[in-house]
């Protein structure tokens, strides 16, 4: 077997052509990892490879061509190898590689190439790199760096540049050289592009939702917060007044539910626009929720330039909003929190102005407050409270009374309405009207309510095992406990356990949550009126209905409230509206019953104007559970309010 020895340059060629292999290989393993600058370093190292494999094919191919018989061979090995490796290079989308000589004119342009820079091949070939890519500030640098690099072997870094594009737009990659026989009088270097403007792209998309709002493309929370910051300080140093207010948009998500979100997306921002109107030029305004707006006015003198500004704001909400040929009318709730009476950083002010805004919200649409220490002594206390609700539900320390309702001719004992009391283990009691709202306001109401349906379920349910069975009881339920549809399947579940019925159980509803129950709450109660529950209306003639709606809702019975009755022996105007109140009713056929029965006198009057039923202190106060079964059993004997 004859060996053939390899020329010098062809043993140097194969040996580096081997080890370059190798390091794509490694290189290919660790862009499993699929970082944009492993990528990079991925291509460089291709590149690489196709060069010194390129370059050891050609030079097989001379000492191929000495060899006898097998030029024809060689050739199509080599003309095979050179199209794979040149489509290899072409099939790289986003990475652009440029070939060129010692003097930086270009002897190769790959596709991805000409899609980042703009330039043919046939436009590229011949020229030098400074006169296509390199924009005027950089071009001296890259001539004296391409100079120490053949010269003195100081590699170019591989880094982040912003090179030029054919129409002169500026484009973002990641750079890397390599050169090929270095220290041969002929080098050819390869310059590795990865095109970045995907990164660079997402960067300033992240960059733009983490300081602005996507839709109204106003500042959000967080650059808002920053923002104000600094106005404090100045306006700390000027010895200035800010104002904060923030603005809600009042019932938005019944807008969004009935009309869609494309129009309410479209209303947001009209009103975003609106309120830029309103803005001087030192002025902040974000969007912080769905139809949440907060603005900062700095620079005010007195208390009454920040009434002025508020008043500003509301007639923002004046004027209809006009989409597709529709008017839509707009309400907002303000609340306005000052610069350094309320706070001292943006965080504190922010959070005063959003509870003075919910405070204003309890005094309808359009309403403005403005934060005050009495209203923050109020949310400590509430917060105190609800914290002790919690323990309080936690350790039984709540529990029920009954007060009966009586047949106003009579003074038969007909039903009795379920009312929740609190004695807490110190001593003393907490009024329902005290902590029913807390718990509503901190959720605790839905915990709250499920108690109370147990404990009344059970109670009579204990009853009719004391053949009591003529007694209903009747049940309260709070606007925000109905917007929780699961509510009612509770009540019915907890029903069935105790093998009660319609006729143990009855409901109470004020007339506004009627009002503003939706489709879904008012079949559910059409489901059990039809079943035949008992629903009456409480608090009757205090709520914003019309009494054209009583045929629209499903209701039996409807509950004259206190304040009419307290002052209907000497106002004519309530006993007007009672006496309506019943004649309505009654031609409905509806039960209808006077609540808050005091004095004989107002006993005297409702049983005049025929009042169905009595329910008041006159008559019976609530009573535990105990000694209403002793009434109800006829252990005690009621003072006799009826006879004469």
């Amino acid at each position: 077997m004859t060996v053939r020895k390899r020329s010098g340059k062809s043993t140097w060629l194969y040996g580096l052509s081997i080890l370059t292999a190798s390091v794509v290989l490694l290189v290919f393993i660790v862009t499993a990892t699929r970082a944009w600058w492993l990528g990079a370093l991925s291509a460089v190292a291709l590149v690489s490879a196709c060069a010194v494999i390129w370059l050891f094919h050609r030079q097989q191919h001379h000492e191929a061509s000495e060899l006898d018989g097998r030029l024809e061979t060689v050739q199509r090995h080599y003309s095979e190898s050179e199209q794979r490796f040149r489509a290899l290079l072409e099939s790289l989308p986003k990475v652009a590689v440029q070939g060129y000589d010692r003097n930086r004119r270009v002897i190769y342009w790959n596709e991805a190439s000409t899609r980042l820079y703009g330039y043919l091949p046939d436009e590229a070939q011949g020229r030098k790199l400074e006169e296509l890519i390199i924009p005027d500030s950089m071009r001296q640098a890259v001539i004296d760096a391409h100079h120490d690099w053949i010269t003195h072997g100081i590699e170019i870094p591989a880094e982040e540049l912003e090179l030029t594009h054919k129409t002169g737009a500026p484009v973002a990659v990641f750079s890397h050289h390599v050169m090929i026989g270095e220290h041969t009088e002929n080098p050819l270097m390869f310059c590795v592009d990865v095109d970045l403007s995907d990164q660079k792209q997402a960067r300033r998309d992240l960059e733009f939702v983490t300081n602005f709002d996507t839709l109204t493309h106003l500042p959000n929370r967080q650059s808002f917060e920053t923002e104000l910051n600094d106005c404090l300080t100045e306006s700390g140093r000027q010895n200035r007044q800010v104002a904060v207010i923030f603005v809600d948009l009042d019932r938005f998500g019944e807008i969004n539910d009935a009309q869609g979100y494309e129009l309410g997306d479209a209303l947001l921002l009209l009103v975003a626009q609106r309120l830029r109107q309103r803005q001087r030029g030192s002025d902040l305004l974000a969007r912080f929720g769905s139809d949440e707006f907060v603005m900062a006015f700095p620079r005010l003198e007195t208390d009454s330039d920040a009434l002025q500004l508020v008043e500003s704001v509301l007639e923002t909400f004046n004027q209809p909003y006009v989409l597709a040929d529709r008017e839509i009318h707009l309400t907002a709730s303000i609340g306005v929190s000052l610069f350094p009476y309320n706070g001292n950083t943006a965080r504190e002010l922010v959070h005063n102005a959003d509870v003075a805004k919910n405070r204003a919200k309890l005094f309808g649409p359009n309403c403005y407050w403005f934060f005050n220490q009495q209203l923050h002594d109020e949310l400590v206390h509430q917060h105190r409270l609800a914290e002790r609700l919690q323990h309080a539900l936690r350790d039984d320390e709540l529990s029920m009374h009954y007060q009966p309702q009586v047949a106003a001719n009579s003074g038969r004992i007909e039903n009795l309405e379920a009312l929740v009391r609190w004695f807490p283990p110190e001593g003393g009691s907490i009024s329902p009207g005290e902590f029913i709202p807390v718990a509503e306001r901190s959720n605790l109401i839905h915990r709250l309510g499920k108690w109370v349906i147990e404990e009344v379920c059970r109670q009579k349910a204990a009853w009719n095992q004391l053949e009591l069975n003529d007694y209903r009881v009747d049940i309260n339920f709070s606007g925000k406990q109905v917007t929780y549809l699961e509510v009612f399947d509770q009540l019915e579940a907890c029903m069935e356990h105790y093998g009660l019925t319609s006729r143990d159980i009855g409901i109470e509803l004020t007339e506004n949550v009627l009002i503003q129950a939706d489709d879904n709450v008012l079949d559910t109660l059409r489901r059990l009126y039809h079943r035949g529950m008992k629903i009456a209306i409480d608090d009757f003639g205090t709520g914003y209905s019309s009494l054209s709606y009583l045929k629209l809702f499903p209701v039996t019975a409807l509950k004259i409230d206190r304040s009419f009755v307290r002052d209907s022996p000497d106002d004519p105007s309530d006993r007007a509206i009672m006496a309506a109140t019943v004649f309505i009713g009654h031609r409905l056929g509806l039960e209808v019953i006077a609540e808050g029965v005091e004095t004989e006198e107002q006993l005297e009057l409702v049983r005049e104007l025929g009042c169905d039923l009595v329910q008041g202190y006159y008559c019976f106060k609530p009573m535990a559970a105990d000694d209403a079964q002793n009434l109800l059993t006829g252990l005690v004997t009621p003072i006799n309010r009826y006879s004469g």
